[in-house]
């Protein structure tokens, strides 16, 4: 457990529940049969322990303050994450942690039907969050939530499917018509993964197509690879069809912040903007995370914990769930 004796935000949210440290607020979570930080290190092995550390308190407080279901839980563990950010940080002005308890507030939400991870397929991180949620949002939900990878590349799609166990969906985008076809659907497990649909895209028009196929109303962009070249501009387009059309959509950018990204298109941008992604990310977003979407250490570096964006939105629903199955024994 670190040290909170210079986060007067850590100490102030301990000292609601009358506890001098989050050792005692971690053995509070374990007496109501709650573990954050085995879920965490479950969602993303390489996750720092301040990522522990936060969960643990958000999810002290959501138990203490009785929340009545699990999309209430998720925006008080939301606080607890923003107790973790530091005075001044980009994280801390975004109100990042804030932010995480209300897209995962948003995704318990019988109102949400389709969540998308809108990568580049670069990495395991959006597999991770979709796993986490997949495993666990639908058991405080009436209706099921339907969960899908869109990102840049088929032979990408396939591969992060296989191994993951997801359905690979094929599509076939009609540059005339601007018509999609499914062109083959493929499910590698049975249990709760295989109903994660899998997309691959050769282009932003092909990714804005697949979006409204599945009415999407909530997603959150990669921001590893192909930022500027696929999900940025995917979410932006989207976002303005969706608004003439009169159709909600929650977009959340969820890196940025760094620069770190070294595309010449996005160096170009100068570390005053944070590098381009960062930039994109707030020409379509609802709400900005910082950092990267799957590297602790990017994450940390902008004043907030070291998880990945990505899993972290699938550890918050997780304990938010857990929170309130413990809160109905």
């Amino acid at each position: 457990m670190m040290n909170t004796q210079f986060n007067e935000s850590v100490t102030r949210a301990l000292a609601e529940m009358n506890f001098d440290s989050l050792a005692q607020a971690e053995q509070y979570c374990k007496a109501h049969n709650v573990d954050p930080k085995t879920l965490v290190m479950d969602t993303q092995p390489i996750a720092f322990e301040s990522a522990a550390d936060a969960y643990t308190l958000g999810t002290a407080m959501a138990l203490f303050r009785k929340a009545s279901n699990a999309e209430q839980a998720a925006n008080i563990i939301g606080e607890g994450l923003q107790a973790f950010t530091k005075p001044g940080s980009v994280a801390e002005q975004r109100q990042v942690g804030i932010g995480h308890g209300a897209l995962a507030a948003r995704l318990l939400n019988e109102e949400s039907h389709c969540f998308a991870f809108l990568a580049g397929h670069e990495s395991f991180a959006a597999a991770e969050g979709a796993i986490k949620i997949a495993l666990n949002v639908n058991k405080s939900r009436k209706n099921p939530l339907k969960v899908i990878l869109n990102g840049l590349g088929k032979d990408a799609a396939y591969l992060i499917s296989r191994i993951n166990g997801f359905t690979y969906v094929r599509t076939q985008y009609d540059y005339q018509t601007g018509e999609l076809v499914e062109t083959e659907r493929r499910r590698f497990s049975n249990g709760p993964r295989g109903e994660i649909l899998c997309y691959g895209a050769d282009d932003v028009r092909e990714g804005v197509a697949i979006m409204h196929r599945e009415e999407v109303d909530v997603s959150i962009t990669g921001n590893s690879t192909n930022p500027t070249r696929f999900q940025h501009p995917v979410a932006g387009i989207y976002k303005a069809e969706r608004t003439r059309q009169g159709l909600p959509y929650f977009s959340v950018a969820s890196g940025g912040g760094t620069g770190r990204t070294l595309h010449p298109d996005n160096v170009a941008a100068g570390p005053a903007s944070y590098g381009m992604t960062d930039t994109m990310g707030r020409m379509h977003a609802d709400a900005q995370f910082a950092g990267s979407s799957s590297v602790p250490a990017h994450v940390a570096m902008m004043g907030f914990i070291g998880m990945g964006n990505n899993p972290m939105v699938g550890a918050t629903v997780a304990l938010a769930v857990a929170v309130s199955e413990s809160q109905n024994a």
